[in-house]
């Protein structure tokens, strides 16, 4: 690979050879420093993926950054509306078709599914479903830059949420997918959908599935010691987590809850 692009400043201008951030103005808990869109190719064409909130500055930044080339197509990681809001106006602006696992989510005939190749300024993209943060939830492999863009199934800093539409089973699964994926192809680089570029892929990843068995752990004993629900379980082992973020926790020990009503 040609290098990774990581500027002092964060997130936004990072990347590889042929992907490049574009930082959207939606910063929060959530989000971290807001959704990063993503530009891949390196010629004429290019493919952007997740347009972020419908946010008229950023929009019009993006296109500005792609004015002198084709959008042959918009990419969705997942359908939620800080990667997905903005795609119907920024389609608009292009005339690129919107591609996604849900069909509420396109705009045009193709969809998008595991496995499917594209090509955009001679940048190869691979479609990976990793289903779990969200049942739409998909990631992107580039073989030219060893990089894979992670949407929400993994993010720059912290963890991720599963979302009331995901699964804990399915992102599991996901995490050991794209573990040993990363070591197959020598990955080196993961580009997050909010938050900086990660240079330590297999690293990350492992890290992410040790955390995840940890709280599993953890949400066991605190029910051994009498907490009754996610609220409570909350309070026990998301003790040292910003009260800001607790919301979200609360969706996490549902679905792991739920998850271990599985085993």
């Amino acid at each position: 690979m040609s290098g990774l692009r990581i500027p002092v400043d964060g997130p936004d201008g990072s990347g590889t050879a042929s992907a490049v951030a574009v930082l959207a103005p939606n910063p929060s808990p959530m989000t971290l420093d807001g959704t990063n869109t993503w530009i891949l190719g390196t010629s004429e064409d290019v493919i952007v993926v997740d347009p972020g909130p419908d946010d008229e500055g950023h929009l019009k930044r993006v296109a500005e950054r792609v004015s002198e080339r084709r959008v042959t197509a918009v990419l969705l990681t997942h359908g939620h509306p800080d990667h997905s809001e903005g795609a119907a106006s920024f389609a608009a602006m292009t005339g690129a078709p919107v591609r996604a696992l849900d069909p509420r989510h396109r705009l045009g005939e193709e969809g998008l599914g595991d496995g499917d190749v594209l090509t955009a300024g001679g940048t190869e993209v691979r479609v990976v479903a990793t289903p779990g943060h969200s049942s739409d939830s998909l990631c992107f492999w580039l073989p030219g830059d060893r990089a894979m863009l992670t949407g929400d199934t993994v993010l720059g800093r912290g963890t991720t949420v599963i979302a009331p539409d995901g699964d804990l089973g399915d992102y599991l699964r996901s995490l050991d997918r794209l573990r040993q994926g990363a070591e197959i192809l020598e990955a080196e680089a993961l580009l997050p959908g909010h938050g900086p570029v990660l240079p330590d892929p297999i690293g990350v990843l492992d890290a992410y599935i040790a955390h995840r068995r940890e709280r599993l752990d953890q949400i066991r004993e605190a029910i051994r010691q009498g907490a009754r629900d996610a609220r409570e379980i909350v309070e026990m082992v998301y003790a040292e987590v910003d009260r800001s973020l607790w919301p979200a926790a609360e969706m996490s020990v549902a679905a792991q809850l739920n998850y271990l009503k599985t085993l």
